[in-house]
């Protein structure tokens, strides 16, 4: 996906902290409780999900209430001879690992894991590091959720600018 400089106004930042805050809710509601037509709704809609803003409508799951209640953080060393992708490819198959960034500084990838125990972290980090284009791993386990991932703040925040 492509960078795009996607501008939000006032109705948009409403319509995304609507959904944010109930998403199963319908369309024809959402155009309830915004006064507009539901027709405007859809297009807003449409229109931000096609250039990016929104990314997706599925459930958001808690990884700590279907038993994976350890949440670290491990940056990985690379051999740079295997090169990004083959170790993303690594990571993508092993169902612990939520996410994985390239970063810049003393490791290559950031990665953020869940696990069931901290023998179950053992389990998943030596899965990690089996990879031989994996030369190092940091780990640090995360004790307690500040702030959970949250992007309303952001959303108003840009349709203000």
């Amino acid at each position: 996906m492509s960078e795009q400089n996607v501008q939000l106004d006032a109705l948009d930042a409403r319509l995304i902290s609507m959904l944010a805050a109930e998403p199963r809710i319908g369309v024809l509601e959402l155009s309830r409780r915004l006064a507009v037509a539901r027709g405007t709704v859809q297009a807003r809609l449409d229109k931000l999900t096609a250039r990016g803003a929104i990314k997706g409508f599925g459930p958001e799951v808690q990884p700590a209430a279907i038993g994976f209640g350890v949440m670290s953080f491990v940056t990985l060393e690379i051999s740079q001879r295997y090169g990004h992708d083959a170790v993303a490819e690594h990571l993508a198959e092993i169902p612990e690992v939520l996410e994985a960034h390239t970063i810049t500084g003393s490791g290559d990838i950031l990665c953020r894991i869940v696990a069931r125990s901290n023998a179950d972290l053992q389990r998943v980090i030596d899965q990690i590091v089996g990879y031989e284009g994996i030369v190092r791993a940091h780990t640090i386990i995360a004790l307690a959720e500040l702030i959970p991932y949250r992007t309303v703040p952001l959303v108003r925040a840009a349709s203000q600018a």
